[in-house]
């Protein structure tokens, strides 16, 4: 099996199991594999520790158990979850939901069920003993975009739908005869705001009578460059996990640039390929560069 077929597998075997005990140890057995590799390439993959998402899933579970079995007490329930005592179950379950069990139980109150996650495919490395995202430095060179500009809030239920009608309204402007890269520009977040400023491009001249539509220079960066695959908009939390821990392992900094992350599509005609993620960082002397 390959690393993205274990984390997969490693899921599923405990979504199964959340009834029984369950440890970095007996986990990693299951599949044969080092506990101590084990650990990083999950918390590598994942963006968490064995444990945590362990806890997660569990406390997942409950929420079914609280909705559905009216029947069960609180303690009934912590103990076929193996959360030891009632008390730790409810502590837990207040710090992942903000709300005691005991409300839910009393009130009718729903929240929803996470399914299992999906495992990200992108390729990883081992940097002194530690997986990261694999990732390039590099230079992104200056490049002449026109596309449509808009903002988006992620804090809104819409940004998904609003950021691909945005890229659809200039697709439909390019025909069969423009080939190569094209752009998703994300740009002047403010601090503790949720909104970003968006352009979808392309580096080439297109004409569209939109109100949004613009050609902008982006400047030349010195970047860390991601490889993905699946949507940008799926994977933003992955993403977020990768580039921190990118920053802390390989001891880079982020740039003070406008522009916070550019998606790299290499065919402007298939958006379902894998892309690249540039992130703007500082250069280091070259002594310094990994």
């Amino acid at each position: 099996m390959d690393h993205y077929e274990v984390v997969e597998n490693a899921l599923i075997h405990i979504e199964d199991n959340l009834q029984h005990p369950l440890s970095l140890d007996s986990v990693a057995n299951a599949f044969n594999i080092s506990k101590y590799y084990f650990h990083r390439l999950f918390s590598a993959m994942m963006g968490c520790s064995l444990n945590n998402y362990i806890l997660t899933r569990r406390l997942n579970a409950s929420l079914q158990l609280i909705q559905n079995n009216k029947n069960l007490s609180l303690t009934d329930i912590a103990y076929q979850l193996n959360f030891g005592t009632q008390a730790s179950f409810t502590r837990a379950f207040k710090r992942q939901y903000g709300a005691a069990p005991s409300s839910l139980k009393a009130e009718n109150k729903n929240i929803s069920l996470l399914p299992i996650p999906s495992v990200v495919r992108r390729p990883i490395k081992n940097i002194n003993g530690d997986i990261v995202t694999d990732f390039t430095l590099t230079e992104f060179g200056e490049t002449r975009v026109s596309g449509i500009a808009f903002e988006v809030d992620l804090a809104s239920d819409d940004y998904k739908k609003k950021i691909r009608s945005h890229s659809e309204m200039l697709l439909n402007h390019v025909d069969d005869t423009i080939n190569g890269s094209c752009y998703v520009i994300y740009s002047n977040c403010q601090p503790d705001s949720t909104r970003f400023k968006v352009l979808f491009g392309i580096p080439h001249e297109v004409q569209i009578d939109e109100p949004n539509y613009f050609t902008v220079t982006i400047p030349q960066l010195f970047c860390a460059r991601f490889n993905y695959r699946g949507d940008l908009l799926d994977i933003g939390d992955v993403l977020k996990t990768d580039y921190a821990r990118f920053l802390k392992i390989s001891k880079q900094e982020t740039e003070a640039s406008n522009i916070e992350l550019i998606q790299a599509f290499d065919d402007v005609h298939d958006l379902e390929s894998a892309y690249h993620i540039y992130a703007p960082i500082k250069k280091l002397p070259i002594d310094s560069e990994i």
